[in-house]
Parts: C-alpha cells; structure tokens; sequence
C-alpha cells in the first residue's frame, strides 16, 4: 500500500526547489557576476567571461588587512568562546537544580541583546577600567582587537554553551563517579572521560564561534578602532560604490564552506559505514586512504569532482587572455553606438521634413494650420486701451484753434473782487 500519492511528492518537490531557490540562488548569482567583465555586479547582459575581478581582489589591501584582522579576532574569539561556553554548560549541570533555571537565562541574556548594545558597552567599560588603572592612550585596553574579541566572546560564547549542554543531556555521570571511585581526580575524570565524549562539541562550537565573529558587524563597529575586519572593510566599500571584486570575495567564501561541508559529510559517511561494519569509529574516522575512500560513500565522489573542478578552474586562470572578447565586444558596442546615433539622426530628420510639409495651403484646400501674425490695429476689446482714445474723450485736435488768452485784470464776476472797488466805494473826506 503505498502511504504517499504522487501528488504529494510532486508537491514535495516543487516546495525544496523553491526553497532552495530562495536560499541558495542569490549565492549563486553573485557568484555567476565573479566572472562578468562587466564594471558592475550583472549576470545580464553578459558581457566577456573573465577573471579580472579575483586579481583586483587579491591587489585590494584594505580587503587583505581585513582578512587578516578577521582571521586574528576570530582565531582568539574561538579560544575564548569555546572554553566560556564549556565552564557554563558543567557549572549548569553540576549547580543546584532550583537555580538552574535562574543561571540559564542569565547565560543566555547576551544572545537577546543588540549587537549595537554590546558593541558600545564593551567599549565604554574597557575605556572606565583604562582611565582607573591610569593607563595611557595606547594601552591594550584600548586595542582593537582586544576589545572586539571581547565584544564579540560576550554573546558567541552563549552559542557555544547551548552547544555543549545539548551533548551533556546525553552524558552519563556515572562514568565520572565510576573513575573517581577508583582513585582518579575530578581533572583526571575529565580529562579521560569527559572531553573525549565532549570533542565533537568542541568542533562544532569552534565552527560556530569563528562563523559567528567572522561575519559580525554590529559589535564589531563600535570596537574595531584601527583594526578594522572583513565586514567593515566591505560596508565602507559599498559606501563608495561596489564591484564585482565583492562577488569574487563571496564565490571563494562558498567554495570553501562547500569544500568543508563536503569533507564533514565523508567523514561521517565513514563513520557511519564503520559503525555498520562492526569496526570502531576512531579506527578510520580520521582516515582517507584511497583503496576505500569511494566505496559506499557517494560523498567523497564529489568532494572529488568538485576538488577537481576548482583546480582545473584555477589551472585554466593561468593562461586564459580575456582581451580578444573584449576587443571584439567594444567594437560591437560602438556600432551599436553609432547606428543608435543614426536613427536618432534619422528621426530628427523626418521631423523637420514634416513641420516643412505642414507649411502654407497654396492650393486652397483648407488645411492649412499655419498662423498668421496679429494685426497691429486687431485687439479683442475693439481697440477700448488705444492711447489715442484719451485725446479724443479730451477733445483735442491738431486743427482746432487754442482759445485767445484773456487780458489781465479780467474775471467772469465783471471785476467785482478788484482792488480799486474798494477805494472807489469809500467817501472822501
């Protein structure tokens, strides 16, 4: 009886391939820009294939140092992450069972906290502690790389413990009891018997530590001073315009992350062929002898192919010259250019030609749209605003004759106001 229908893993499978799609295919783009000469991060158009942008990596110092300054942070953070989280996950099986709770939640706080808060806290507290001891400026205190390990151990090392307390639950104490009964010492208990069973958390925090302050930004930020890491360098970069060289950079991370999690996978496929076989785990574990290296383990297939296919790659790089293709591509683009200047040429052209064609109707049939200037004496007000208007409502005219001044002494009142009426009208004595 068959417990599935292939509807259902029809649908099955067109879910992994969308979710696959969603988590791996803006990996893949990025790195399909690696090798486009294209001046900006594009798949298309595609332009020559080429591998000038991992020489322009390789040639950016600020890319290297940053590099360099996350490799050194990442390599101390792992150092301290890893034994902060391992002293928590004991102290919380061995503390009170009441307060384990309590000590939980404490351990795990720094994972609910904004970077952004750690980042400017670390940095302030190591400045106050500086300032008490009365060191100076430039003192380890103050170092970059000092405070961002620091910085970033305050919430990675939270990480690792989750890590160590998971294999813990599977830990039985009585191990532990057993050898201390029979005379060894709490550090000889945990030397022999414990952190052997602890060594594969140990591997998987260290993994967890480094990828976690590799890529930290955040903290990193407010710590960093002149010993700026990998995260920094690529967000100032991006600030001032981004290239394909970043493409580069994120193609050779995930060919080396993929080249890791293929070499995990075979040796698990190892180990779990030997548990099958009988044999122990440690016996061949840590062996890639070639006679059974391929047998029943797909896995080391393609690790091979893919080891083989990142060698012939760079082989290939050596002596492959890009410049033909894009002498070639410059060549078609500047004809594209100038049949593009043409047809705008041409355009314009035919513009003209018909503003002409639209000129005067000299055969009268009407259509023509042409306008004629205005009449200087036309107006829409029927000339109301003329300036000879006012000479008229005035009454003047050039041919009229001006009226004849009136004598002096002469008023329209007959004189009655004159002066010498009131010398008149008085008797004389």
């Amino acid at each position: 009886m068959k417990t599935e229908s292939p509807l259902i893993r029809f649908g099955l499978a067109i879910y992994l391939v969308l979710f696959f799609t969603y988590l791996l295919g803006p990996l893949v783009l990025m790195g399909i820009t690696a090798f486009n000469s294209a001046s900006f991060p594009q798949v298309t158009p595609w332009e020559v294939f080429s591998f000038e942008w991992f020489t322009t990596l390789f040639n950016d110092k600020r890319i290297l140092s940053g590099i360099g300054n996350s490799l050194i942070v990442g390599f101390f953070t792992v150092i301290l992450s890893v034994a902060m989280g391992l002293a928590g996950a004991l102290m919380l099986t061995q503390i009170w069972p009441k307060l384990r709770a309590t000590f939980y939640t404490v351990i795990i706080a720094p994972i609910l906290i904004p970077g952004v808060v750690l980042g400017i806290s670390t940095l302030v507290f190591w400045d106050r502690v500086n300032i008490m001891l009365g060191l100076s400026d430039d003192s380890f205190l103050r170092n970059g790389i000092f405070l961002t390990v620091l910085g970033q151990a305050t919430f990675i090392s939270s990480y690792c413990m989750l890590v160590f307390v998971a294999r813990l639950q599977r830990y039985d104490l009585g191990l532990t009891e057993a050898a201390l009964d029979l005379g060894a010492t709490h550090v000889q208990a945990f030397r022999k018997i414990q952190l052997p069973f602890l060594m594969p958390a140990v591997g998987s925090a260290a993994v967890l530590a480094f990828l976690a302050s590799f890529e930290n930004y955040n903290t990193t930020t407010f710590t960093f001073q002149d010993y700026p890491t990998l995260t920094i360098e690529l967000a100032q970069k991006v600030r001032y315009g981004i290239d394909p060289s970043v493409s580069a950079l994120a193609f050779i991370i995930v060919v080396i992350t993929v080249f890791f999690a293929l070499l995990n996978e075979v040796k698990t496929r190892r180990a779990q062929l030997a548990i099958a076989n009988g044999a122990p785990v440690g016996a061949v574990s840590g062996s890639f002898k070639m006679p059974g290296f391929f047998s029943g383990n797909p896995a080391a297939v393609v690790l091979t192919l893919f080891v083989a296919v990142v060698v012939g790659t760079i082989a290939y790089s050596q002596f492959y010259d890009p410049e033909p293709a894009k002498a070639v591509l410059l060549k078609e683009k500047r004809a594209a250019q100038q049949l593009r200047i043409k047809a705008l040429q041409e355009r314009v052209r035919l513009q003209r030609l018909e503003k002409k064609l639209k000129g005067p109707d000299i055969f009268g049939s009407g259509n023509s749209k042409v306008p004629q200037p205005p009449s200087k004496s036309a107006s829409p007000f029927g000339n109301v605003f003329a300036p000879t208007n006012l000479e008229k409502a005035a009454g003047t005219n050039k041919d009229e004759k001006k009226p004849a001044p009136k004598k002096p002494g002469t008023s329209a009142f007959g004189n009655v106001f004159a002066p010498t009426n009131l010398e008149k009208a008085a008797p004389k004595e």
